[in-house]
């Protein structure tokens, strides 16, 4: 459907009253809001009587914390409490594992670790160190087939899933005792 006077006397009349391109386009119906936002710019309409106001939501509440759970009472003795200093874990993004502390990062003829701009796909790009840091690199060392680390970044990267919720386990149950 065109524009017809009645149709562009209407626009213009909303526009004023503050209304959205959307408001606007549902109330003439048979127009996208796009087309209203062309024809206001085409008629050079330009100032409203108030800007149109977004539908206030209401605010979002932070979820609730997961409480622990009860302990129920055994027949095996409780495990014996640990000092928090012992049973800190580290965190998880400092924690090294048997691979990465055995694995020398390759170093490029000049010396250089691999990094971005150096790093081929034929090489392995497990991040060694902190991006933040000057010296982060990767490893450098030739990727595995169809993968994108080596072998033995392969296997810290892609471990089986009864060894991932095996350390789970372990990661929950320390945290319990240290809090």
């Amino acid at each position: 459907m065109g524009w017809t006077e009645e149709r562009v006397a209407e626009l213009k009349k909303l526009w004023a009253e503050g209304h959205s391109a959307s408001q606007i386009a549902k109330r003439l119906g048979s127009v996208t809001r796009n087309a209203v936002i062309g024809k206001v710019h085409r008629l050079g309409l330009s100032g409203r009587a108030t800007p149109s106001r977004p539908v206030k939501r209401p605010p979002r509440l932070a979820r609730p914390k997961p409480q622990a759970m009860p302990r129920q009472a055994s027949s095996s003795p409780a495990p014996r409490q640990q000092t928090a200093l012992a049973v800190r874990p580290e965190p998880a993004h400092t924690h090294i594992t048997e691979a990465e502390a055995n694995i020398e990062p390759k170093r490029l003829s000049n010396g250089d670790m691999v990094t971005v701009l150096t790093v081929k796909d034929s090489m392995c790009k497990w991040p060694i160190g902190d991006p933040a840091d000057n010296n982060f690199g990767f490893c450098g060392h030739a990727a595995a087939e169809g993968s994108p680390y080596c072998a033995e970044h392969a296997r810290v990267a892609f471990q089986p899933a009864k060894k991932r919720e095996r350390r789970a386990r372990e990661f929950d149950y320390i945290q319990r005792l240290a809090g």
